[in-house]
């Protein structure tokens, strides 16, 4: 596959269809979203992004959760609980919103397809539901990182706030995210 053209059936798993246009900014280093309802107070956003790395450098570093803090700015805690084939995650994070600041944990377990695929299911946590899927797929010379969320605040706010914050938050962490995994690799 060459790295100026990814068809519809790379991002699989995905509810994700773009333009040979789209396809070139994503190549260029756009980060593509694509936000949907999920419940009617919880939202869904799918976001895709190109690593000018190899699958397992990107691997390697998705997979130290602790990390994850440096990825995501509103992450303040992650913290490997379990280890084994199903491991157990604690999250914590907090977002300043105009006159609060929410506050939310979650602790997931996390099965992972070597190389290719990790799942987060809420066990417990200040949430309704939870799921997040984060895929890698190979790019040219590079990799896509394809990552899922839909999830359901207790907080009963109306979907579409939900998912307007998720689709303007994922695409500035996702880049932070490869800001960090490129400047890591290059250590």
């Amino acid at each position: 596959m060459s790295a100026s053209y990814i068809s519809d059936s790379v991002i699989k798993g995905t509810h994700m269809t773009w333009s040979q246009e789209k396809q070139q900014l994503l190549m260029q280093g756009e980060i593509l979203v694509e936000t949907r309802s999920h419940t009617a107070w919880g939202g869904a956003v799918s976001a895709c992004m190109y690593l000018p790395l190899v699958r397992s450098q990107v691997w390697q570093q998705v997979t130290d959760y602790p990390r994850w803090v440096q990825y995501f700015p509103d992450v303040t805690k992650s913290e490997v609980l379990q280890r084994g084939e199903v491991k157990r995650l604690y999250q914590a994070a907090q977002k300043a919103f105009l006159f609060f600041t929410a506050q939310v944990e979650i602790y997931l377990n996390v099965v992972e397809v070597l190389g290719q695929k990790i799942q987060f299911r809420m066990e417990k946590g200040t949430f309704i539901d939870f799921t997040a899927n984060l895929e890698l797929q190979d790019c040219g010379n590079g990799t896509l990182l394809i990552y899922g969320v839909q999830a359901t605040p207790n907080i009963p706010v109306p979907s579409i706030f939900i998912q307007q914050a998720m689709n303007l938050e994922l695409p500035a962490n996702m880049r932070k995210m490869r800001q960090v995994i490129c400047q890591n690799q290059s250590k």
